[in-house]
């Protein structure tokens, strides 16, 4: 542990992170979120969970079982680590069962029926088990324990049945076996026919056990019990430092490793015999650092996001649909309308297809001759890609950075790089030794400056339909030359580059922040306008929290919005007494990087992709841009206001955990969300479309 974490108060990222989730958990438990969108949350809290096992206490508990002396301090301290994990866990499992049953409880008064087989009557059993033979047998083949060594092929992101089973009149009256659950082909709910009004559901695992007794017909049991459980694997993948072996070659051997990770967590039915848990640990081969912990009746609660509505509209979020920002809409090139002047995007509230559109009109307009790329998350089918394809088929010299060692989404990305080269783009995997997160796009023209766009969030529809981010589109000439300056520094690492106007990792974005926040102390001292207003993703870098810490000594006034990681702890008399934080959990997941200074009275506004963590700032390549045309950095502030005053879905974050909401003092609650889109929808409303959208 470094000196500068004993001297200040400093949150491990993962324990921030548990704190983070709980406040996903904490929006479901709440009466004013509609019903089905709080069964979202319980999926959500259940999804994060299973891949912060996967990976983060994966690498905590490599730390922890380290032998090498050498690593003995950081050995220990990722015991401590795991050890607080394990109780912040245990207290927020109990807290998430209560809420799964409150929620199942609600459902009912909405006549929406989750059923158990004890509660099917004749003809809903009929049901179940004509259902069971047509749709699901043939998939359930069960594996005997004792027919296998371990759960070397067993995938986690499955759910498994323990069954026991009971033969009269044999030595060994009972019999084991694990079943694995089809929810991949069969979907994890059934559902019943309605009946009065009233909706009817059945778990898949409840259907299967249901209909054990056609799953083992002509074997003679007589009794069946089935438990449910679920596994998670470490994540982190080998990857093979062979030089002979490509780098696609690589990652793609690493994604088929990552399957066959050592289990590191289990999760089990509480009423399961001990006899079958035993059975069950032992083919896991769970180790003394691994976490096994008593659930539920039903595992795996990562599938309530996709819980059915069974037509009840009222339980969900009222929709709002994105818009098209009347400055990129109608007839007239786009290309020339962001070249006369900067655009921008806020999605989702404004609609990703104005940026498809611009990709598909440089694709074929005759005055684009290159395209640059940088990709990190691609949509399953990605628009964004065929236009790259239907450039380079066009003949423009389409350059696409795709980033493979972009987590759970490296197979997606080895298909769309092959899909690119056999369109005769040229892809570029990322610089050896650091992921290329940065999100920008560089246009060539052959009239008029050349274009840049540089973004928050990745380039991927999916995405840009549930995450908030920026994006700005400009052709001023020293952003654009050192977007290009960034392609070539991810072709040739080695040569140094100097950015004028961009700050980019690793490089020297760092101290570039550094500088900005001394600046306020310094404009403090002086007695002129001195703040920091930040909307972030993860603060977790020990730099920029001292220097946050600094600034607040000083006076500083810091307002920060942080979605996740936040390792700051506020209101600490004397070092933190000027920092607040909000975090904010919504129908949205904020994603948006925004960051204001005050600098004495000349305000100055940042956008890009980068969170302040030692990953984004010492070992990735990241961009963030200063945003010049006024009215978009007033647009940029207003969404960091919006976010700093939300009362509604914000919640303080203290580096305590405990989440509390904001005191409003009886004045109405506001919610950042609902009050952007109101915005957006009364300002598109009342703007006159484009003037070159006009004259076309």
């Amino acid at each position: 542990m470094t000196e500068r974490r004993k001297k200040k108060p400093f949150i491990e990222r993962d324990i921030s992170w548990m704190y983070f989730n709980r406040r996903i958990l904490q929006e479901a438990c709440r009466d004013n979120v509609p019903l089905l969108e709080r069964m979202i949350f319980l999926g959500i809290y259940s999804n994060n969970l299973d891949e912060f096992f996967r990976v983060r206490v994966a690498s905590q508990s490599r730390i922890a079982e380290c032998e090498d002396r050498s690593a003995a301090e950081e050995s220990a301290h990722a015991k401590k680590v795991i050890k607080q994990i394990g109780k912040l866990n245990a207290q927020y499992a109990a807290e998430y069962s209560t809420a799964v049953q409150q929620v199942t409880e609600a459902l009912r008064r909405e006549n929406i029926y989750l059923l158990t087989p004890g509660e099917l009557t004749e003809e809903q059993s009929r049901f179940v088990h004509k259902y069971f033979k047509e749709k699901i047998f043939g998939r359930t083949i069960p594996i005997w324990f004792s027919a296998t060594k371990a759960f070397d092929s067993a995938n986690d992101a499955y759910i498994y049945l323990g069954v026991k089973m009971l033969r009269p009149g044999c030595k060994s009256a009972y019999d084991y076996a694990y079943i694995e659950l089809p929810v991949d082909t069969c979907g994890r709910f059934v559902q019943l026919p309605d009946e009065d009004g009233r909706s009817y559901l059945m778990y898949l695992d409840d259907v299967v056990r249901h209909s054990l007794p056609i799953v083992f017909e002509g074997l003679g049991y007589t009794q069946f019990e089935a438990y449910a459980f679920k596994f998670t694997r470490d994540a982190e993948m080998e990857i093979d430092n062979d030089l002979r072996t490509g780098m696609m070659q690589k990652i793609a051997k690493g994604v088929k490793t990552r399957k066959r990770g050592e289990p590191l967590r289990v999760i089990y039915d509480k009423d399961m015999p001990r006899d079958l848990l035993r059975r069950v640990l032992k083919k896991l081969d769970i180790g003394r650092m691994d976490t096994v912990m008593e659930g539920g009746h039903y595992q795996n609660h990562k599938d309530l996001m996709s819980f059915p509505d069974c037509g009840h509209k009222h339980l969900r979020y009222e929709p709002w649909p994105s818009l098209l920002k009347k400055d990129l809409d109608g007839p007239g090139s786009l290309l020339q309308r962001v070249q006369e002047k900067d655009r921008f995007l806020h999605v989702p509230y404004h609609s990703f297809d104005s940026f498809i559109r611009l990709l598909q009109e440089a694709a074929v307009s005759k005055q684009v001759t290159a395209i640059n790329i940088s990709l990190y998350r691609l949509a399953k089918d990605s628009k964004v890609v065929k236009a790259l394809i239907g450039a380079a088929r066009n003949g423009k010299k389409v350059t696409v950075v795709i980033e493979l060692l972009a987590r759970f989404d490296e197979a997606s990305n080895i298909y769309w790089s092959k899909r690119l080269q056999e369109a005769g783009a040229k892809v570029i995997f990322g610089v050896e030794g650091l992921k290329v997160h940065s999100k920008i796009v560089h246009l060539t023209m052959k009239k008029g400056p050349d274009i840049a766009c540089i973004g928050t969030g990745n380039f991927h529809e999916g995405n840009a339909r549930t995450y908030t981010d920026c994006m700005l589109m400009t052709a001023a000439p020293k952003i654009v030359k050192d977007v290009a300056h960034v392609f070539e520094f991810i072709e040739r690492p080695y040569n140094p580059y100097k950015f004028k106007e961009l700050l980019v990792s690793p490089n020297e974005m760092k101290s570039k922040f550094v500088h900005l926040i001394n600046d306020e102390i310094r404009n403090k001292r002086a007695g002129k306008p001195a703040y920091i207003k930040i909307k972030i993703n993860h603060i977790t870098d020990p730099v920029m929290v001292t220097k946050l810490y600094e600034a607040s000594q000083a006076g500083v006034d810091i307002r920060l919005s942080v979605r996740g990681n936040c390792a700051l702890v506020t209101d600490v008399p004397g070092i933190s007494h000027n920092i607040k934080i909000n975090g904010i959990i919504d129908r949205y997941l904020e994603h948006s990087r925004i960051f204001v200074f005050a600098a004495g009275g000349e305000e100055k506004v940042f956008i890009g992709s980068a969170d302040w963590m030692p990953r984004n700032l010492d070992y990735r390549v990241e961009v963030v841009t200063p945003v010049y045309d006024p009215e978009i950095k007033g647009e940029m502030v207003r969404i960091v206001d919006y976010a700093l005053s939300d009362t509604s879905q914000g919640r303080i974050v203290d580096g305590r955990g405990r989440n509390a909401l904001p005191d409003t003092g009886g004045a109405p609650l506001f919610r950042s969300q609902e009050a952007l889109y109101k915005y957006y929808k009364e300002e598109n409303e009342n703007q006159p479309a484009d003037a070159d959208a006009q004259e076309a």
